[in-house]
């Protein structure tokens, strides 16, 4: 089971890392011409830029806190975060009809509260 939270971990940390590059380094303009980014035309540079910085710490807690050894319960709050990202995801992919990307959201959310229970819980770092 270990094995498999830390992949759970890992892929997500892939997922908030390529998300957090995106948003924080892509000019808002070419992000809402691509599918997916269409929620970027109703928001400011600044909020799209924050959630982008975010997913990047979002990628370092998910991992970093565990492999240094520094506060592993990190990594369980942070997944717990993500929850709460892809909700507001969720929200509002559904809200402009993108079904699709509500349920790669909804992967992303069951994976992070996975690696939160396990972590939280039978297979936590401090014992």
């Amino acid at each position: 089971m270990n094995i498999t939270l830390w992949t759970a971990a890992g892929l997500l940390t892939a997922v908030a890392l390529a998300g957090g590059i995106t948003k924080t380094f892509v000019p808002r303009a070419r992000l809402s011409a691509q599918h997916g980014g269409e929620w970027t035309q109703q928001a400011s540079d600044g909020f799209v830029r924050t959630l982008g910085i975010l997913e990047l710490l979002a990628a370092a807690g998910l991992i970093l806190p565990a492999v240094l050894g520094v506060a592993p319960v990190m990594v369980p709050v942070t997944a717990l975060c993500w929850v709460a990202l892809m909700i507001g995801a969720m929200i509002t992919h559904g809200r402009l009809g993108q079904s699709g990307l509500v349920l790669v959201n909804a992967v992303y959310l069951a994976l992070a509260a996975f690696v939160a229970w396990g972590r939280l819980g039978p297979w936590s770092f401090g014992g």
